[in-house]
C-alpha cells in the first residue's frame, strides 16, 4: 500500500452515491480505527454520534445549511466534546488501565496526581477547547484510515451548532458539538474528485532548524 497515493486519492467529498452504504464489517474498522487516536493522556475527552436515524438527518441537514453530504452519505458522524471532565472520569480510566495491562492501580498514584491537578487548573472554556481538540485528532485518523479503506469522507464545520446541540440534546449530556464527518462513496458525478490537490511546497510549510 502506497499510503500517499491513497491520500492523494482522499478530498472532501461533497456529493456522495446514496445508493453506496458501508457494510457492517467497513463500519466497525472505521470506528475501531478512529478508536485508536491519540489524545492527551490518553483520556479521549469527547464523544462520536454514529447517526443513524434518517429523521435526525434531515433535521441535522437543516441545521448544517442544507448541505447534500449530510443524508446522502452513507453514515453521519459527530464529534462532541465533552464539557464536563470530573475526577471519576480519571478514575475510570485509571482502573481501565489498571485491568489492561494488569498493574496495581497504585502504581498509577504519580499519574493520577498529575492529571486531575491538569484538569483542575483548566476554566469551562479551557477544557472545551482542549477537548474539542482531541477530537479534531480523532477525526484525521478516521479520515486516514478511511482513505487506506478506499472510503470517502468529508469533515464539516459548517453548521449551527447550537441548532445541532439541540437536536441531539447534547447540552444535557454535557456535550458540545465539535465537528462532523460525512461517511461513504462518491459519486461519479461529484466534479471535486478530478481535481489534483493544491497545496504549498514542502519546503514552504516545513520549517528546518
Amino acid at each position: 500500500m502506497d499510503i500517499l497515493e491513497k491520500l492523494n486519492w482522499r478530498y472532501a467529498t461533497k456529493a456522495f452515491d446514496p445508493s453506496k452504504k458501508l457494510n457492517n464489517e467497513q463500519l466497525s474498522r472505521l470506528l475501531e480505527a478512529t478508536n485508536l487516536a491519540p489524545t492527551s493522556f490518553g483520556l479521549q475527552p469527547f464523544k462520536i454520534l454514529l447517526i443513524e436515524t434518517s429523521d435526525i438527518r434531515v433535521k441535522l441537514q437543516k441545521a448544517a445549511w442544507n448541505q447534500p453530504q449530510t443524508t446522502e452519505a452513507s453514515h453521519l458522524l459527530i464529534f462532541a466534546a465533552n464539557l464536563e471532565l470530573n475526577d471519576d472520569d480519571i478514575d475510570n480510566f485509571l482502573s481501565r488501565t489498571s485491568e489492561i495491562r494488569n498493574i496495581p492501580l497504585s502504581s498509577l498514584a504519580e499519574y493520577e496526581t498529575m492529571m486531575k491537578g491538569f484538569v483542575a487548573q483548566m476554566t469551562s472554556n479551557d477544557l472545551a477547547i482542549w477537548s474539542a481538540k482531541q477530537a479534531y485528532i480523532a477525526l484525521g485518523q478516521l479520515m486516514v484510515a478511511a482513505s487506506v479503506e478506499g472510503i470517502d469522507t468529508c469533515p464539516m464545520e459548517g453548521f449551527d451548532k447550537g441548532a445541532v446541540d439541540k437536536i441531539l440534546d447534547l447540552p444535557n449530556q454535557k456535550l458540545g458539538s465539535v465537528v462532523m464527518a460525512a461517511v461513504g462513496f462518491r459519486s461519479k458525478d461529484d466534479k471535486y474528485q478530478h481535481l489534483p490537490k493544491v497545496r504549498k511546497p514542502l519546503d514552504e510549510i516545513i520549517i528546518k532548524l
